[in-house]
């Protein structure tokens, strides 16, 4: 792959991850609500790291050919973010002082974000639609071996730009409880209308 291809790879990659969506209202909750927001973050990318783990074993054209597949995850995705999304507004966040504990484990605030991104229809339209594009088998390299290495680039991509939302969150919101509040129930929000969105289109289509 040549160097042109990867830049113009990374640069739609960093739009679409710059992108406020799910993925961003997590980080920002898990932020203001926790100490640390490295296992948050490192459940989005595993959630993402499952769908790299898919597309270069070559199901993803499977998948993508499938419209019942298709239909089935981005129900699962939209159903989760409406149960996530009603759960914030419920009880949402508000910062914690130093050295008191965040009422979920990491375990359990990791296995939340993988769960929101690995259900998310961003991160599956961007591996199935997005990939494609940029892979040509002329070039000579496996098309495994250019799946992975566009995959590494978009999971340092997410991992960078979550880990810089969960910190600012964390860093702006810490002595702004009113404010903190407010961001943390508009993330939930957020979830439940891409939820209501993404179950409309899908029942439309």
């Amino acid at each position: 792959m040549d160097t042109t291809t990867l830049a113009a790879f990374l640069a739609v990659d960093l739009l679409l991850v710059f992108t406020p969506g799910a993925d961003w209202a997590y980080a920002i909750s898990a932020g203001v609500r926790g100490r640390s927001v490295v296992p948050a973050v490192t459940g989005l990318v595993a959630g993402h790291a499952a769908y790299a783990l898919v597309a270069v074993a070559g199901l993803a054209v499977i998948v993508a050919r499938s419209p019942a597949a298709l239909t089935a995850l981005t129900v699962a995705g939209a159903g989760y973010l409406l149960w996530l999304g009603w759960g914030i507004l419920r009880r949402p966040a508000v910062p914690t002082a130093a050295g008191q504990q965040a009422d979920s484990s990491s375990l359990q605030v990791l296995l939340k974000g993988a769960g929101i991104s690995s259900l998310n229809p961003k991160a599956l339209l961007l591996y199935f639609s997005l990939f494609p594009q940029f892979i040509d088998p002329a070039t000579g390299w496996p098309v495994a071996a250019q799946t992975s290495l566009l995959s590494t680039m978009h999971l340092t991509a997410c991992a960078v730009v979550y880990l810089a939302v969960g910190v600012l969150a964390r860093t702006v919101l810490s002595t702004r409880p009113s404010a903190a509040l407010a961001v943390t129930r508009v993330s939930g929000a957020m979830m439940i209308a891409i939820g209501v969105f993404l179950l409309a289109e899908r029942l439309a289509g």
